[in-house]
């Protein structure tokens, strides 16, 4: 295979490489600079290719590598460890103790305003909350699934606006 034709199919596969990396990556940044690298191993590594086997595998082995290798380099680079003495800590007489009275008033406003629900609201929620899956909690209350679901957003909703307070003390008013 000649130069030419190597670089004319690998051409061919990039816009499937690009939504491959977008994939892995989530980024756009990131998948266009994944698949830049893809296609310099690509053409650097061109004389390993073996001609008549599958180029779309290979592409996409190479990137994957490529990916993998990124993210273990960034983890290593992230990584820190403390090498430090703490003796401070080993030395110190009484524990460190959170003071969690904050959370408890929370918790208690939290609690006080699923109690305000009407209880064909809060159940669902409650359920959903605990864990039960949409399905199960519409088999238990004998309840079509389209109604469980919109019981619970209506509850959440209504929480949302009993609770609003709280959004916007710990920023969570945009969400």
């Amino acid at each position: 295979m000649t130069s030419i034709e190597f670089k004319n199919k690998v051409q061919k596969e990039s816009k499937p490489l690009k939504h491959y990396a977008y994939k892995l990556t989530r980024n756009v940044e990131d998948s266009n600079d994944l698949v830049q690298d893809t296609m310099l191993k690509a053409f650097t590594y061109q004389h390993k290719f073996e001609a008549g086997t599958n180029l779309k595998g290979w592409l996409y082995t190479i990137m994957k590598n490529t990916f993998i290798n990124n993210y273990r380099r960034l983890v290593k680079k992230n990584t820190f460890i403390d090498q430090t003495d703490n003796d401070y800590f080993l030395d110190m007489v009484s524990p460190l103790i959170k003071n969690e009275g904050e959370q408890k008033f929370i918790r208690q406003d939290i609690e006080k305003a699923i109690n305000k629900l009407p209880l064909n609201l809060s159940k669902p929620f409650t359920m959903n909350f605990k864990g039960f899956k949409y399905h199960e909690i519409a088999e238990i209350l004998h309840i079509p699934i389209g109604t469980v679901k919109t019981r619970i957003f209506v509850a959440r909703r209504a929480l949302r606006q009993e609770l609003y307070i709280y959004g916007k003390i710990y920023g969570l008013d945009s969400i």
